[in-house]
């Protein structure tokens, strides 16, 4: 299949499709968050108590809330790839250890750590070369 042995030069437009793809579901899980206001944002942010951190609960749901919306649509239009990155893997890692605290086990967890490794192997690939901050 001669077909398979070119996609190697696409790896660029590989990474657009999974950026772009990524992206656009951390905005539809994101953006509700971020309109939730106050009170889902302490909600969200007690979340933090899994590593031990109690204090300012409303400040970190908020975070989560823009590491998720606001970070999806960086990560569409590759702006600030690498910080976003850091920022998604984070809250996808606290998002995992709430789920594995709850006892969801690895099924109710696995959504998050999965993104948890793509935002990370992300992180050492970069954007390629359709992103902003190749520009």
């Amino acid at each position: 299949m001669a077909i398979l042995g070119t996609l190697g030069k696409y790896k660029d437009l590989g990474l657009l499709i999974m950026r772009i793809g990524l992206g656009v579901m951390m905005i539809v899980h994101g953006f509700p968050k971020i309109m939730g206001g106050v009170a889902m944002w302490k909600d969200l942010g007690a979340s933090m108590s899994v590593l031990g951190i109690h204090f300012l609960p409303v400040f970190w749901g908020f975070m989560a809330a823009i590491a998720e919306g606001v970070g999806g649509l960086f990560l569409i239009i590759g702006l600030w790839n690498r910080p976003t990155l850091l920022f998604l893997a984070f809250t996808m890692l606290v998002a995992a250890l709430v789920h594995l605290g709850k006892g969801d086990g690895l099924s109710g967890a696995s959504h998050a750590i999965e993104l948890f490794f793509v935002f990370i192997g992300l992180l050492f690939v970069g954007p390629g070369k359709y992103a902003v901050d190749k520009k």
